[in-house]
Formats: structure tokens, C-alpha cells, sequence
């Protein structure tokens, strides 16, 4: 967050932010080429059930969810174009408790923005049932030069070990949609990581998010 001499929020928290999130995601090639197809098929395919969409931006991820999701973000602006679309979606201090309410959580381009993605996630874990699932994604190289935002390049092998580091064990791993050399020079390649949770860690409440996509 912001020091105590600046009032400016994060770069993420600002109005700003929000406004360039709906600029790119409505520009009307990729509205009409439908390019976000793959990448719902792909979350499609995890079957991931009730799902918290950490970090959820103007909520691109949360309208193709299954019922009952609920998306969470430090942008309000961003949460409420979210709730005009007719999304379930909090700011981080209004977000209601929930423990294990959640089959799943999502941290889909996120944990670039932030220092400290492993207290993120951890933040985060008292939502998740069970034997529940998370699913951690991140821009490769080509992608994360697009923002100036980014500050921690994540790669598979550093996502793998932030899912063990919580408590959870790595079910996938795996680069989308094209193979890992591709994200050199495709900027929407990703990694990708699916863990499961074994052992509820001790890590109580939840922490300030970093806007999503």
C-alpha cells in the first residue's frame, strides 16, 4: 500500500487501472474474434466449482465461472463495474467471511503484481473447503513486459513452490495455450498451476489484493 506521506493508492487500486482493464478488454478485434474463448475453455475444463476469483478485476474470469462465485479486488472502481455487470464481487475489507466456503480459488493474473505472492495466497486459504483446489496463473515473458505493474516474474517452478510453501500439493503444471518457448514472443501465453490443499495451515483472514484481470 501506499506510504504514510502518499495518499495515492497502489497503481492497481486506482480508477485508472479499472478504466484500462474495460479499454483492453472491449477493444472490438478481440470482442470480435472472441479471443478469450481458449482461456475459458481451459478453466472450463478444471471443473473448478464454487470458485473465489482473487484479485478479479472487472471480472473477465468471474462471469464464466459456475454459480455462486464470487470475485474479490482492492479496485473499487473495478469491483463496480463488476456488480454492474451483474457479478458477485467485494472489495478486499468488504469481502464476508466464508470458511471453506469455496471448492476453488483462482489467482489469475495476479501474484505479478504483488512482492509477497506466497502471504497473498496464504491470505487467502480459510476460504477454501477441503481437499479444495487452487489454481494459480501468470503471464510469461512477452506478457508481463505489456505492464508496468508487474513486479515479481513468476514461472511455473515459482508458482509449483508457492502452492507447497502454503500447504498444498501441485496437481498440474503446464504451459497455455501454446508450449513454454512460446511466451517468449506470444504475449498471452501463461503459466499454469493446479494444487489441492492437504493440510489446512494456520493462516487466518484476508489480505489486501492487487488488481486482476
Amino acid at each position: 500500500m501506499a506510504g504514510d506521506g502518499d495518499a495515492r493508492p497502489e497503481p492497481t487500486a486506482r480508477a485508472e487501472y479499472a478504466e484500462r482493464l474495460a479499454r483492453l478488454q472491449g477493444a472490438r478485434w478481440k470482442r470480435l474474434l472472441d479471443v478469450q474463448a481458449p482461456y475459458r475453455w481451459n478453466l472450463r475444463r478444471l471443473h473448478l466449482g464454487r470458485t473465489l476469483d482473487v484479485g478479479c478485476g472487472i471480472g473477465r474470469n468471474l462471469a464464466h465461472l459456475p454459480p455462486g462465485s464470487v470475485g474479490v479486488d482492492h479496485n473499487f472502481e473495478a469491483v463496480a463495474r463488476a456488480c454492474s455487470a451483474g457479478l458477485r464481487a467485494y472489495t478486499t475489507g468488504d469481502l464476508p467471511p466464508a470458511p471453506g466456503g469455496f471448492a476453488s480459488l483462482l489467482f489469475s493474473h495476479v501474484l505479478e503484481h504483488v512482492t509477497e505472492p506466497t502471504a497473498l495466497v496464504g491470505a487467502y486459504l480459510p476460504f477454501l473447503a477441503p481437499a479444495g483446489r487452487m489454481v494459480l496463473i501468470t503471464p510469461q515473458e512477452a506478457g508481463y513486459r505489456t505492464d508496468p505493474t508487474h513486479v515479481s516474474f513468476l514461472a511455473g517452478e515459482d508458482l509449483a513452490r508457492i502452492v507447497q510453501d502454503v500447504g498444498c500439493v501441485v496437481e498440474r503444471r503446464y504451459s497455455f495455450p501454446f508450449p513454454r518457448r512460446a511466451g517468449r514472443v506470444f504475449r498471452y501465453n501463461e503459466f499454469v498451476v493446479v494444487g489441492r490443499l492437504s493440510a489446512r495451515p494456520g493462516r487466518t483472514g484476508a489480505g489486501p489484493v492487487a488488481g486482476g484481470s
